[in-house]
């Protein structure tokens, strides 16, 4: 499509959003989630159209080279689509935030005012590759009443139109405000320029992807964006830690999903460990088929084929079963590392000292710290929230996974006898 084509398009989209945001918050809590129910009955039932869909995107991953972690990420099955449709049946079960009293008082002048969750409007979504992000965004979006304008990446165009295509027919038999979840149908990228200037019609947008598609956003939004950065996640394995247990959490942590966002990038051993740890953890992850980038002692030590890390290593999300290991004097270095080449995504201290994790956990600036914990638990899902909307690296409004409460706004409802100001 043109520019010329693209523009008006996506404006009309925003156009209809909007009117939808307007009849989402007639619906009840009942009605809301039995739509949730009928369009997890509608994925379940064109199980055969969405896999025919995604072998489509899978047949153009594997023929433009993308990595087997991308392709893992972009992969649907019938056990997982199952578990796609468990997601969206999940988030019925949830409570509904809207409506929520959060804070109630009376003033000297008998004025009650009540704080109460709202939903946020019109939300966009700009995201790319995982083809469930499609169905947990509109989920959970519609939950808490919020429309929804979906921008999936060309990577699982197929997979999403199928995807959303279910959503808006089980929804829409059910009681769904027309165009309450719509999917831009291209993948031309002058529609996420648009959608980011749309701002008479978004109330916010949330990209979810690469470094690059965040900072276009993030430079051309004209609306409040919260972004989902790079995972560089991190595991401090302390003097005084349980070093089985830091090798189960770090191999956890590098292989059960290395594709992913909360997956482990680098590990920080303590010196004074070196020479005992390095070899127990080297021979885990060579027996996973992980590759190991290494400084002076992790190389010396690790017993097992490396190779040297360079600068850029510290910094990097490999998405892939790959991991950098830095050897560091104590708290203050591992602290100062996570800070500085980190994301403020996800990072985990091993360690039986309670008082060495209490500090790391406050000095370390990041949305989730951990103690004895495997990084993958940063989930919207293992925290009991339901499906997520991703994992925010911001500070404002919503910091590490997104659920319900998280795309809500608020509002006040005052009540007077008559009150007026002098």
């Amino acid at each position: 499509m043109t520019d010329s084509e693209i523009q008006p398009a996506i404006l009309d989209m925003g156009r209809r959003a909007r009117a939808a945001s307007y009849a989402l918050v007639k619906l009840s809590s009942d009605q809301k989630n039995a739509i949730l129910h009928a369009m997890a009955d509608e994925l379940v039932a064109r199980q055969d159209t969405i896999l025919a869909a995604n072998a489509l995107d899978l047949s153009r991953a594997q023929k433009n080279g993308l990595s087997k972690a991308m392709i893992d990420r972009l992969t649907l099955d019938p056990k997982r689509l199952l578990a796609v449709a468990d997601a969206v049946r999940e988030v019925a079960t949830l409570p509904d935030p809207v409506g929520e009293l959060l804070s109630e008082w009376t003033r000297p002048n008998g004025l009650h005012i009540r704080k109460v969750r709202v939903p946020i409007g019109v939300i966009g979504i700009i995201f790319e590759s995982r083809p469930n992000v499609t169905t947990d965004a509109a989920s959970l979006c519609f939950k808490t009443g919020n429309a929804t304008i979906l921008r999936g990446g060309s990577e699982a165009i197929d997979s999403n139109r199928a995807l959303a295509a279910a959503l808006q027919a089980g929804g829409e038999r059910a009681g769904l405000p027309a165009d309450s979840i719509q999917l831009i149908p291209f993948t031309d990228r002058a529609s996420v320029e648009h959608m980011a200037r749309m701002d008479q019609y978004l109330d916010l947008i949330i990209p979810r992807g690469g470094k690059g598609l965040i900072e276009k956003v993030v430079a051309t939004a004209r609306m409040p964006v919260i972004k989902h950065y790079d995972g560089v996640c991190h595991v401090y394995v302390h003097a005084d830690a349980d070093q089985q247990m830091a090798a189960d959490i770090i191999v956890n942590s590098k292989c059960q999903k290395p594709g992913v966002c909360n997956a482990l990038e680098t590990i920080l051993v303590h010196r004074d460990i070196a020479a005992s740890f390095y070899p127990l953890v080297g021979k885990r992850l060579a027996e996973a088929k992980v590759e190991v980038r290494g400084d002076d002692a992790a190389l010396q030590h690790l017993g097992v084929p490396a190779k040297a890390a360079t600068e850029e290593d510290w910094s990097t999300e490999y998405l892939d079963l790959i991991l950098s290991a830095k050897t560091v004097s104590g708290l203050d270095e591992s602290i100062s590392h996570i800070n500085r080449h980190g994301s403020h995504h996800t990072d985990s201290i091993i360690t039986k000292d309670r008082a060495a994790a209490e500090r790391f956990q406050h000095e370390v600036d990041s949305a989730v710290v951990l103690h004895n914990a495997s990084t993958r638990f940063n989930d919207g899902g293992e925290f009991g929230f339901g499906a997520e909307i991703g994992i925010s690296t911001d500070k404002l409004h919503a910091r590490g996974p997104m659920g319900l409460s998280e795309l809500c706004s608020y509002k006040y409802l005052v009540d007077g006898s008559g009150q007026t100001r002098g």
